[in-house]
């Protein structure tokens, strides 16, 4: 757990927000040589997702005030900064995918063949984003018993995070860097197989919703107010975050549904 990467007199850089910084390049890298090779206009998708993640960042950091709305009117400053938390994944996800609909149609674009080269893109970046989170300790999970769970031991870390120290705690941001790994390469498969534009897409709506869906059990970093039900165990509760959750994999399954048998 390294969350100060340098650090040089007033210079410093944090390992968080590096790794998110690659984590889009390598997004912004994969749509650029995709939308070539599937003959869409690379500049305008590359100008599309530059705007969508700045759109993206801010809705990240809507959700996260709402969801932890008591803690940060008591600390407003804290909402602004990077180096604590970028924000919550699904608020990103929602806004961006709102403004580049609006994208999309003012420059006449096909949505859905760039929203299939956009999913994988998404998931990648995720997946370095979240090593990132490891690193300086935000989205932590709870207490672990199990043999791969990790203390950390960063005072500066737990002063900026809050995460716990000298405990083992599950590590959530791994759970997730691994599957959203996993669900690029699912993604990949499928958009070169796919039968109808859209179905990366949805299948990327599906498939991450079910990842954070499972990974909010172990999660360790939400106050009581960002539960919706706070039931005796972390099994038998119902996070904010979760029915977001719920929510985007129903309607990735109906998008799934209406495309294909639109295709057909």
């Amino acid at each position: 757990m390294y969350p100060l990467l340098i650090k040089v007199g007033p210079l410093t850089i944090h390992t968080y927000g590096l790794l998110l910084a690659i984590g889009v390049l390598v997004a912004f890298i994969f749509i650029y040589k995709q939308s070539k090779k599937y003959g869409l206009p690379a500049n305008k998708i590359l100008d599309l997702a530059f705007y969508t993640v700045i759109i993206a960042l801010l809705g990240a950091k809507i959700f996260l005030f709402i969801g932890n709305f008591s803690y940060y009117i008591k600390y407003p400053k804290e909402i602004i900064s990077m180096a604590r938390s970028g924000g919550v994944f699904q608020g990103g996800l929602i806004f961006g995918f709102l403004f580049a609909i609006w994208y999309l149609k003012k420059h006449k674009l096909p949505a859905w063949k760039v929203g299939d080269i956009v999913a994988p893109a998404l998931a990648l970046a995720h997946a370095i984003g979240r090593l990132g989170c490891f690193s300086a300790g935000c989205c932590f999970g709870r207490e672990c018993s199990l043999p791969w769970g990790v203390t950390f031991k960063s005072e500066y870390a737990h002063n900026l995070t809050g995460i716990p120290i000298d405990y083992p705690i599950h590590p959530t941001q791994l759970y997730e860097a691994i599957l959203n790994f996993m669900n690029f390469l699912i993604l990949f498969f499928v958009l070169k197989r796919k039968k109808f534009d859209g179905q990366v897409f949805s299948l990327y709506l599906i498939n991450y919703s079910i990842i954070r869906y499972f990974v909010e059990f172990y999660r360790g970093d939400h106050p009581p107010k960002a539960y919706l039900i706070q039931g005796s165990s972390p099994y038998t509760s119902l996070s904010t975050f979760q029915l977001i959750c719920i929510i985007t994999f129903i309607a990735g399954i109906i998008l799934y549904w209406f495309l294909r048998k639109k295709h057909v």
